[in-house]
């Protein structure tokens, strides 16, 4: 069992465990409850309004979104994982995931400004593949993106679980349920902007944490304090445990075979986990449309830092520090149940800073785990909400409905995840099985989700049929490949990167190359004349109710002197009130269908933002933003792959280049250096770009408290 492999780690006693896990989320949710007040106090946001609680009424400045992607994307497993792979294949290891994982945010940023141009009213992605392809091809993917927020969700909890349990020998099943309730706690009390808040927050702690353990890995510790000293070391360490299949067994090459296959797993698996994940589609929704394809880029680059430097420090750090008395299993290495466990960098912390390494290690993986966490639960409940209770249970429901629902969504998800990480727990099931084969499972459905959105001639039979191809596709290459080069099938056996991999690219590449087949093969499109069905779909896809000729009153629209200046500025249309005057001026779907839809019924909150995102119409973006957007993001795509993906390291790894000292001492100063370029884009622009909304508040508060005086 986990708990066992990872006793000699514990320096730590138990109740610091349970204090962090159930203290620090208590903590969260009061403030959670202070911040959800000041802003229905002092701002035109309300939380008890379904527009605001599950997409945070569309109007996140980028800054804090790109934080918001940082933090959901630096799960336990980014600072976990990224570590072991440093440890286990080398110095390849960290750029590899840094790389792999930085490539699908930025893919992403097509989707996003897509969403903001063709669906500015989804909810979720479900919604926007009912619009297009009817409900069959909904239920297929809603069952694709609760797949992958069930095994998303185990990677976190059942990674954070582990360590704590490691570090402080916190029961491990107690830990699987206390980390997803007590953050449900917080999600419940502030919805989707709380998640923001809570991701800028736990992104501050991550960033200080990063940099002691950076300072003191290249500074100031008596054991290696400087890069170069840290060369010396994993010098020794090449020598005294060689990495199998890497170029002379060195830590220092890029030249590793299975380092190499664990990147093909990751591109794999950052496709499930990214498009398929309504987390991140949950940000893009809740972006402004104008700097959307800002905001993923700029977290890209952010992301990419938090991997590339942590795992460079603690991975390559484990490897270096196994030789010192100070490392917890010395005279040992860890074994393979705590490298898989994800103990690497907990090692290395501990061999650093003592039990003040292992209290900020555990301090920084909880912040981790709870912000990605909260993500992954209002991203279900959103599901549960949007793509079950309203469309096939009821269709008419209340706004105040709706977020009593999103609520008691966020504790079914909270339950079911804890219960599901003790079984993987319980069946010896790890981190690093998990994030290896999950593209095998989830992989058939990210490309075709992906061409739903960006492919307009993609076909309702391949939306529908491609999703289980490739499932099943993966499961059989996975299974056989397994079968023949293990000779049996297990646990250990089914999480080995070489089996895994082939599952991987099948699931993947089946699935992509079936919806392009039957696209062409099966053109059938999905139609039809469900008025009810037609006027939900009108909505997601931004196409007003009323005659397009007719203009807008100013009383339609919120002016900026009557609330947030920066929402009165064009991107929603009139009120739904006015209907078609003829039949030629209804809506259509696809062309062909005419509807005339019925006003959405909408109970007033005093809040003129909130009721109008809730009653109206959100008009596309406009054209011309959306081809310089879409322009700026494959830019940057193609050159994000060309440098990072295929010509630095592919060059390092067909030369068979061993570094030499001053170019390590050199790669670790820019890692080093990139995280001050993430901090700076997560920690300081948020607050920067939102200076006149706190003074607004801080205002505020100052006239409450002089009233109160007088």
């Amino acid at each position: 069992m986990a708990e066992a492999s990872a006793s000699s780690l514990q320096v730590l006693p138990a109740g610091l465990g349970y204090g962090f896990v159930i203290g620090i989320g208590g903590f969260f949710a009061v403030l959670m409850l202070g911040i959800t007040y000041l802003q229905n106090r002092y701002t035109a946001y309300s939380t008890g309004q379904s527009e605001e609680f599950n997409t945070a009424s569309r109007s996140v400045k980028p800054g804090l979104i790109a934080a918001g992607i940082v933090s959901s994307w630096t799960w336990s497993s980014t600072l976990l994982t990224s570590s072991t792979f440093a440890y286990s294949y080398g110095i390849s290891g960290p750029m590899w995931y840094g790389a792999m994982g930085t490539f699908q945010i930025l893919l992403f940023a097509l989707i996003a400004i897509k969403i903001k141009a063709n669906t500015p009213g989804a909810h979720t992605f479900p919604e926007i593949v009912m619009a297009r392809h009817g409900k069959i091809a909904h239920v297929t993917y809603l069952f694709n993106g609760i797949a992958t927020n069930m095994l998303v969700g185990a990677c976190l909890v059942l990674g954070g679980s582990s360590v704590v349990g490691a570090l402080t020998g916190m029961n491990v099943y107690a830990a699987c349920y206390l980390i997803p309730l007590v953050v449900a706690a917080y999600v419940i009390v502030g919805g989707l902007r709380s998640t923001f808040i809570a991701d800028y927050t736990h992104t501050v702690i991550l960033f200080i944490a990063i940099f002691t353990f950076g300072f003191s890995m290249y500074s100031t510790s008596p054991i290696v304090g400087s890069p170069s000293k840290l060369y010396d070391l994993l010098m020794d360490a090449s020598t005294a445990m060689p990495i199998a299949e890497n170029y002379e067994g060195s830590y220092l090459t890029f030249k590793s075979i299975n380092g190499l296959v664990f990147a093909i797993d990751l591109l794999v698996a950052g496709f499930s986990t990214v498009w398929l994940d309504q987390a991140y589609w949950q940000r893009a929704i809740a972006s402004r449309p104008e700097t959307s394809v800002k905001a993923y880029l700029f977290g890209g680059i952010a992301w990419y830092g938090i991997p590339f430097s942590f795992a460079t420090i603690m991975g390559l750090g484990c490897a270096a520090l196994t030789s010192s008395p100070a490392f917890p299993t010395y005279p040992n290495p860890l074994s393979a149940a705590q490298n898989g466990a994800g103990l690497s960098s907990p090692a290395t912390a501990i061999a650093l800073l003592g039990k003040g390494g292992a209290g900020l290690m555990l301090l920084l993986l909880f912040m981790a785990v709870t912000s990605s966490t909260s993500a992954e639960l209002i991203a279900v409940s959103s599901l549960l909400t949007f793509d079950i209770y309203k469309t096939y249970m009821r269709p008419k429901a209340t706004s105040n409905e709706l977020v009593r629902v999103s609520h008691l969504g966020i504790i079914i998800y909270a339950l079911g995840l804890a219960t599901f990480c003790a079984i993987l727990n319980a069946v010896n099931v790890n981190l690093t099985w998990l994030l290896t084969v999950l593209g095998v499972i989830v992989g058939g459905a990210s490309i075709p989700n992906g061409l739903i959105l960006l492919w307009p001639r993609m076909s309702t039979m391949a939306a529908i049929c491609a999703p289980w191809t490739g499932l099943v596709f993966g499961m059989i290459a996975w299974f056989v490949t397994t079968s023949k080069r293990s000779g049996s099938i297990s646990v250990t056996t089914t999480g080995d990167a070489m089996n895994a991999v082939a599952g991987n690219i099948a699931s993947w590449l089946g699935g992509a190359l079936v919806a392009v087949i039957l696209t062409y093969l099966a053109p059938y499109k999905f139609t039809t004349d469900d008025p009810v069905f037609v006027a939900r779909v009108n909505k997601i896809n931004g196409i007003p109710a009323a005659d397009p000729a007719t203009p807008p009153s100013e009383k339609e629209i919120p002016s900026q002197q009557e609330g947030d200046a920066e929402l009165g500025n064009g991107f929603f249309t009139k009120s739904e009130k006015a209907q078609p005057t003829s039949p030629t001026d209804s809506n259509t779907l696809n062309g062909d269908v005419q509807s005339k839809p019925e006003p959405a019924k909408v109970i007033p909150t005093g809040n003129h933002v909130v009721d109008f995102l809730e009653a109206q119409h959100i008009e596309p973006m406009d054209p011309v933003l959306v081809k310089r957007g879409t322009r700026l993001a494959v830019g940057f795509n193609i050159l994000f792959l060309c440098v990072a993906i295929l010509l630095v390291p592919f060059s390092l790894f067909g030369t068979e280049y061993i570094f030499s000292r001053s170019f390590f001492t050199g790669w670790c100063v820019v890692s080093f250096m990139w995280v001050w370029v993430s901090m700076i884009i997560c920690v300081i622009w948020p607050v920067w770009e939102s200076r006149k909304a706190l003074w607004e508040i801080s205002r505020g508060i100052c006239k409450d408290l002089t009233r109160k005086k007088q």
